[in-house]
């Protein structure tokens, strides 16, 4: 017998979950749901309970079916996907909904308005049923999208139509940490420094996140505002252009070379890491087509580490928002270790709290809060006396 993908004999099969991340598959293509289901399938974490073929059809299902997480099409006839999320939200606020957006400009800016409406994620979607059906890649990005948004569902108490039942797996889910008593660092002088730089790492979750900090900088903080969110290229793009429209800062994607200045919004273009480097005596952009490190290109990691080097840690105003992983804790172990200050997202404000969880149990914020508060509190300390 042949697995889904027709590569030959299967394996031994791991045991089923009795109670899997509860999937609904939304696009009007019989042939893409079909594929989608059996790439989520081949993981015992998951279950795809229903699968249709436009928004209204979705809103439908998901008054009968208790679902944890929507792969949702954006195009679709009858109801797009741009209109189904806030009514879907409506029967079952607690869902997340993981968009699958083509790599265009026109995919990439209404998935980002597809995250301000209230969807968790995004996945880019291959071009063709053949590139899904052999993208391994892509296959693996989205189960892992899955578990994740499927776990913090079951946390925030979704089960829609109010049950409530966590979530237990067969074996431990791969995104699953244990966690620790959370112990915030002492200060030891470092905000007292004003900072020269604000330094952002975030990624599920994250342009929603972006949106809420940022609009409390537009007045008062002139330090560059440098970020690495997870994204692919294009997105990246549009996502600076919808910050700077809401949030009325000066916010681009970075370039190679370009100085760092005040009063500006830097955002890591996807597949390169942004650096910060020295030329001439001035601190530049320096892009970089180094491997991925935790399995992400940009990464927060390597932003970071130049930024300590470039600036020096006590001038170093770094947080990190919500996401999947653990990217950004190297990074902001060093600069904390050199005098720097880090706030991280709290749990219950975060989509999935990976990366702030990640720095928060290693001891090493100055402070963990709801993601209504980091903003004021960025601004605060950016703009206290020198």
């Amino acid at each position: 017998m042949s697995d889904s993908f027709g590569r030959g004999p299967l394996t031994t099969a791991r045991p089923a979950n009795p109670d899997p991340v509860r999937v609904m598959v939304v696009d009007d293509s019989a042939v893409i749901r079909g594929l989608l289901t059996r790439a989520l399938e081949g993981d015992a974490d998951i279950r795809v309970v229903t699968s249709v073929g436009d928004g209204q059809m979705a809103v439908n299902s998901l008054q009968r079916n208790s679902i944890d997480v929507i792969v949702l099409d954006i195009e679709m006839p009858v109801m797009d996907g741009l209109t189904a999320i806030p009514k879907l939200l409506a029967v079952a606020p607690q869902v997340k909904i993981i968009m699958a957006s083509t790599l265009t400009l026109r995919g990439a800016d209404v998935s980002i308005r597809c995250l301000s409406a209230g969807a968790a994620d995004y996945i880019p979607k291959p071009t063709s049923t053949r590139e899904i059906g052999g993208a391994e890649d892509f296959k693996r990005e989205l189960v892992a999208k899955v578990k994740a948004l499927g776990a913090a569902a079951r946390r925030a108490g979704s089960r829609t139509r109010g049950e409530i039942r966590p979530l237990v797996p067969a074996a431990p889910l791969s995104f699953k940490r244990e966690v620790g008593p959370i112990v915030t660092r002492p200060a030891a002088g470092a905000i007292a420094v004003r900072p020269d730089v604000i330094a952002i790492g975030s990624s599920t979750g994250g342009p929603q996140a972006l949106f809420e900090v940022l609009s409390h900088m537009k007045a008062g903080v002139s330090q560059p505002i440098l970020i690495t969110q997870h994204m692919p290229a294009t997105f990246t793009t549009i996502l600076a252009e919808h910050i700077t429209r809401q949030c009325g800062i000066d916010a681009r994607e970075a370039k190679d070379g370009e100085p760092i200045v005040q009063n500006r919004c830097y955002i890591a273009p996807g597949d390169f890491h942004m650096l910060v480097a020295q030329r001439a005596g001035t601190n530049v952009i320096a892009l970089s087509k180094d491997p991925p490190e935790n399995f992400c290109r940009p990464a927060v990691d390597p932003m970071m580490r130049s930024i300590l080097k470039a600036y020096g840690g006590r001038k170093i105003l770094a947080c990190i928002l919500t996401g999947m992983g653990q990217d950004g804790l190297k990074g902001c172990t060093d600069v904390v270790n050199s005098g720097g200050t880090l706030i991280a997202q709290d749990e219950a404000s975060s989509v999935v709290w990976g990366m702030p969880g990640a720095v928060a149990q290693a001891g090493i914020c100055n402070a963990i809060l709801p993601l209504k508060e980091i903003g004021p509190h960025i601004r605060k300390l950016a703009t206290r006396a020198a």
